[in-house]
């Protein structure tokens, strides 16, 4: 797996790599100082990675900053010297969290649920490229849903809502979860609450994503950092 450490703490950043070149799953791509060179590799696709180690307090952009404009969606483990980070971490779909200073043993032990995760992600993207439909479990029931009838997906705390013109299932998932099971050439994240089927878009208004329901329009919020990748990603002719 290709991998990043962004970590402006020179003696962490360097066990981090040490770990990485020791582990046989693991190839270092690069190591940054700060989160701003790191993004702006990314977001200029300077740099293809699968796996990113994070440090949450540093200065210029925070690791949590740095979490909300990610556009892909590599696997993160966070290494923090703090806890009272973690539960606002997991909010995106983070991997792990672990404490400095940190052991071998307790690093790979987070790269296995990447690889695990990571393995897992691959069986259903097979599955879903593959498939026009999607199966979502009501209560004891699992529903067979086709890709078109899902109009957008809303986060809800620990779970994720699936709305249909019909009617809503929620199930317990990350946003992060849900959109690597759905086709990415169909639904796009345009929000960090919200996932749109783009064949559903009615118009998009300021900053709102306009969806037609039966009861009428749905406006959906277009998150600042989502914006310049849905436009780049829709059929768009302008003046």
């Amino acid at each position: 797996m290709k991998t990043i450490v962004v970590d402006d703490d020179q003696l962490s950043r360097k066990v981090v790599e040490e770990f990485v070149n020791r582990t046989e799953s693991l190839t270092l791509v690069n190591s940054y100082s700060n989160a701003v060179d790191a993004i702006n590799d990314l977001q200029n696709k300077k740099i293809d990675i699968d796996l990113i180690f994070l440090d949450v307090e540093m200065p210029e952009m925070t690791g949590i900053e740095f979490l909300k404009s990610l556009h892909s969606n590599p696997h993160v483990i966070i290494i923090s010297a703090k806890e009272k980070y973690a539960l606002e971490a997991f909010e995106y779909d983070v991997t792990d969290y672990i404490l400095k200073p940190i052991s071998y043993s307790r690093f790979f032990k987070a790269v296995s649920k990447v690889i695990k995760r990571s393995q897992t992600q691959t069986e259903n993207s097979s599955f879903s490229e593959n498939s026009d439909e999607i199966f979502i479990k009501k209560n004891s029931v699992f529903v067979r849903l086709s890709y078109n009838d899902i109009l957008y997906v809303e986060a809800l705390e620990n779970y994720v809502i699936v709305n249909t013109y019909d009617e809503k299932y929620t199930i317990h998932f990350t946003m992060k979860a849900i959109l690597n099971k759905l086709p990415m050439h169909k639904f796009k994240r345009v929000h960090r609450s919200f996932i749109v089927n783009i064949n559903t878009i009615k118009g998009i208004e300021d900053n709102n994503v306009i969806i037609e329901m039966h009861e009428g329009k749905k406006l959906i919020p277009i998150g600042k950092s989502y914006k310049d990748k849905l436009m780049s990603d829709i059929n768009l002719m302008t003046k």
